[in-house]
């Protein structure tokens, strides 16, 4: 299996079509839908979770108050976040003492 490195390596230092980079982009972009749904799948209003925020760079804990389409809100310490599900961790209770 490849690494992630040599993922990245090979695009880089091929010559691609534009329709080889799009079909790519599609790829992606079907990946990360399916790791949002599997998320979604697995959280519950009430549920403790964990996200990095992109605004601080801060690790933030918070209860899943809503789940969306497309965000997941999270209600921490500084307020509520609608947060990408796919950017999101449940905590354990072990994490969480």
């Amino acid at each position: 299996m490849l690494t992630i490195q040599d993922i990245n390596g090979a695009i880089m230092s091929q010559s691609w079509t534009n329709t080889q980079l799009a079909s790519m982009i599609d790829s992606v972009k079907y990946a990360r839908s399916r790791l949002m749904q599997q998320t979604k799948a697995q959280l519950m209003c009430g549920d403790q979770v964990q996200f990095t925020s992109n605004k601080t760079g801060r690790t933030m804990q918070g209860t899943v108050t809503k789940i969306a389409i497309k965000y997941v809100t999270v209600h921490t310490a500084l307020g509520a976040w609608r947060v990408p599900a796919n950017m999101l961790s449940k905590v354990d209770d072990k994490e969480l003492a």
